[in-house]
């Protein structure tokens, strides 16, 4: 697997790289967002780390947004940050997780480990799942084919919301709890990470409720998790 390490401290990107090879990854670090691109666009990246707080006029949030207007690579940000609001905006914008500063690199590790897992991503290759279909109310899904039709009609879902809904159809009418969807997504339990259920369950409203202010089909279980209803009124 090759990963790219954007991060505007050259230190950090080498002591990353160092880690990194360490433990059997390939490594390409950049310095500044054009480089980055230009990385993503003439070599197999299989993987980015993206440091947030890069030198203006850049920043890592504008380079996530440019980066998934172009490629669905798995991407984990990089941050000293440690508000909700600047983690949530990168998820928002599609990032698949991150690691606030100062990080162990056994933490770097498994992070990027789990979210492997989670996206198939394997030495470049995804990793094939099993033949399986699962059809609930509206809902159908094509596990192996990475496809989903709600009422016929093909639903455009990322892979973490792929994940998701496969989860919740695999128990509908049942409430879920945030710790599950974070393992079974996400591949971890870390109850410091729930608002990446949140968000994904946001975004997952967004594409198959007709209103997702007042959502007929993901409902909130205050205080548990969240529950994808099917019975049909």
């Amino acid at each position: 697997m090759t990963i790219l390490v954007v991060d505007d401290e050259a230190d950090l990107v080498d002591i990353l790289a160092f880690t990194l090879k360490r433990n059997g990854y390939a490594v390409i670090g950049a310095y500044d967002p054009p480089t980055a691109l230009r990385m993503l666009e003439q070599h197999p990246i299989d993987f980015v780390l993206l440091d947030v707080n890069l030198k203006p006029p850049w920043d890592g949030f504008e380079l996530l947004k440019t980066i998934r207007e172009r490629s669905p690579v798995p991407v984990i940000m990089l941050t000293a940050r440690g508000a909700e609001e600047d983690k949530v905006k990168g998820l928002d914008l599609g990032a698949d997780d991150y690691v606030v500063k100062p990080f162990s690199h056994r933490e770097v590790i498994s992070r990027i480990e789990s979210v492997s897992r989670r996206t198939g991503v394997r030495d470049g290759a995804p990793v094939a799942p099993p033949q399986r279909e699962i059809e609930a109310g509206p809902f159908w899904l094509d596990v192996a084919g990475h496809r989903v039709t709600k009422n016929g009609e093909p639903l455009n879902l990322t892979v973490t919301e792929f994940r998701l809904l496969h989860t919740l159809l695999q128990h509908p009418d049942t409430a879920q709890s945030n710790e599950t969807l974070l393992r079974e997504v996400w591949g971890y339990e870390d109850i410091g990470s729930f608002d990446m259920v949140r968000v994904a369950i946001y975004r997952l409203r967004q594409k198959i409720e007709e209103d997702a202010s007042d959502p007929r089909y993901i409902h909130t279980i205050p205080g548990i998790g969240f529950v994808l209803r099917t019975a049909q009124d």
